[in-house]
C-alpha cells in the first residue's frame, strides 16, 4: 500500500509455496486477494512478489506477462519489489545454505536477476521505483572453499549494475538491487557491508566512473542485523555515511533467549530441517559478539558453559504481532529503532516489506491460520508506522478488531 510520506508497504509472498508461475499466481489469488480486501479496501494494494527462476522465466513470456498486468489492474494491485533471493525451491524441502546458491560469482545469478528487473520495469506503475533483493553476495563457507569466487562476484555485480543503468535509461525507471546482509554470509555486518562496497569500487574502477553505485545498494533486514547485535540507528547511519543506497527495509524480527539451560531446552523445537538458523552469541548490554554458529543444531550441540549475561540470537523469523513467550524474547526493539531512524530520514528508503516466511516451520504454539497471521502483522506494522507519522493515524486498528 502507499503510505502518506511516499513509502510503499507490502508483505513478501515468499511465505507461500510456488515454484512455477501457475503456482505463484494461484497463491496470489488464494491469499493476497482476501487479505487485500481486509487491509486496503478501495486503495491500491502493493505486492512484494517472490519469483524463483522457473516462475520468472514463465512470466517472461509476453502473453503471460500481459495477462498478469491485466490481473493487477483488475484487482487494484501493483508490484514495486521482487524478492530475488531464493533462486530455487524455498518450501517443503531442505533449503539450508543452498538458499545462497547460485551466488553472485555465477552467471546463473546474474541472468536470473537481470530477468527479474526486466519484468519489474514492465510491471511498475508510473512514478514508482523498483527494487529486487538478493543474496549477500555469497555464503562465507562457499568463499572459504573457493577464494576465486570473490573477484568473480565483483565482476558480476558490475555487469548487473551496467545492465540496470541501460534498462533505466531505456525505460525511464528508477531501478535498484539490494544485497541483503545475513549472518555467516559474505556480507554479514554493516561494517563488512561498507568494506565490501569499498572493495568493489577499488577493484572495479568503472563503478565510480560510470556512476553504477546508485543501482546497487543494501536491503536492510532487521532480523539479520539484530542477530548480529547491531544497534539500528548506528547501523543505518553507517550505511548512509558510506554513500550506500538503502534499497529496501525488511520489517522482521528474530528469536532471542538467555544462554541458560532452560533457554537451550526451549530452543529444541525450533531446530528444523528446512531453513538455516544461524546463531550469534553475545552480550546485549554492550553489543559484543562472542561466537557464531552456522545453524541452530550446531549451537545446541556445543556443551560449553555460558558466561554471565550472554544471550543467544537466532536467525529464525518470528511473528511481528506477538511475543514468542517465556523464556524467549524477540528483536522487535531493533525493528522499532529502525522505524525511528526512518521517521528522522523519511526519504532514505521508500520500500518497506514485512518478511516472516517461517509460518510452516513455526512451533504449533506460535501458529495461526496464515491469513490471520498476515492480517495481524499488517495491524502491528501499520500501528508502529502510525505512531511515527509514517502511516495514517489509527492505521491497523480495524484489523486488530477483526482479528480478535
Amino acid at each position: 500500500m502507499r503510505l502518506p510520506q511516499g513509502h510503499h508497504l507490502a508483505y513478501c509472498t515468499n511465505v507461500h509455496r510456488g515454484e512455477t508461475w501457475a503456482e505463484t499466481l494461484a497463491a496470489l489469488e488464494q491469499h493476497v486477494l482476501p487479505l487485500r480486501r481486509r487491509v486496503a479496501p478501495g486503495e491500491p494494494y502493493a505486492i512484494g512478489l517472490r519469483l524463483g527462476h522457473r516462475a520468472a522465466a514463465e512470466l517472461a513470456v509476453p502473453a503471460v506477462r500481459d495477462a498478469f498486468r491485466r490481473w493487477l489492474d483488475a484487482h487494484g494491485c501493483y508490484v514495486f519489489t521482487i524478492n530475488g533471493f531464493p533462486y530455487g525451491s524455498f518450501h517443503g524441502t531442505r533449503v539450508k545454505e543452498q538458499v545462497y546458491a547460485p551466488d553472485w560469482a555465477t552467471p546463473e545469478r546474474l541472468a536470473y536477476t537481470q530477468g527479474l528487473f526486466t519484468l519489474l520495469a514492465d510491471l511498475l506503475p508510473p512514478g514508482v521505483d523498483g527494487s529486487v533483493s538478493t543474496v549477500p553476495a555469497s555464503f562465507k563457507g562457499f568463499i572459504a572453499a573457493d577464494p576465486a569466487r570473490r573477484p568473480a562476484i565483483f565482476r558480476q555485480l558490475t555487469a548487473c549494475a551496467r545492465f540496470l543503468a541501460d534498462l533505466a535509461a531505456r525505460t525511464g525507471r528508477d531501478l535498484h538491487l539490494g544485497l541483503e546482509p545475513e549472518p555467516l554470509c559474505l556480507l554479514e555486518t554493516t561494517e563488512e557491508t561498507v568494506a565490501f562496497f569499498a572493495e568493489w569500487r577499488e577493484r572495479e574502477p568503472a563503478v565510480d566512473r560510470e556512476g553504477l553505485c546508485r543501482f546497487v545498494g543494501v536491503n536492510y533486514d532487521c532480523c539479520h542485523l539484530a542477530v548480529e547485535f547491531e544497534e539500528p540507528a548506528a547501523a543505518l547511519e553507517r550505511l548512509r555515511a558510506a554513500g550506500l543506497r538503502l534499497s529496501k527495509l525488511h520489517l522482521s524480527s528474530a528469536l532471542r533467549v538467555p544462554a541458560t539451560a532452560e533457554g537451550r531446552a526451549a530452543l529444541a523445537p525450533f531446530a528444523e530441517p528446512v531453513y538455516l538458523h544461524q546463531v550469534v552469541v553475545g552480550r546485549p548490554e554492550d553489543g559484543t559478539v562472542r561466537r557464531r554458529y552456522v545453524d541452530l543444531p550446531d549451537a545446541l550441540a556445543d556443551a560449553r558453559s555460558p558466561e554471565p549475561g550472554e544471550e543467544w540470537r537466532v536467525h529464525f523469523h518470528v511473528p511481528l504481532h506477538a511475543a514468542p513467550g517465556a523464556p524467549f524474547a524477540d528483536t522487535r526493539d531493533h525493528l522499532l529503532g529502525a522505524l525511528d531512524w526512518l521517521r528522522a530520514h523519511p526519504g532514505a528508503c521508500t520500500h518497506l516489506e514485512m518478511e516472516t516466511y517461517t509460518w510452516e516451520v513455526l512451533p504449533p504454539a506460535l501458529r495461526l491460520p496464515l491469513g490471520e497471521q498476515l492480517a495481524r502483522e499488517y495491524a502491528w506494522t501499520l500501528g508502529a508506522l502510525a505512531e511515527r507519522g509514517l502511516a495514517r493515524p489509527g492505521a491497523g486498528a480495524a484489523l486488530w478488531g477483526e482479528s480478535r
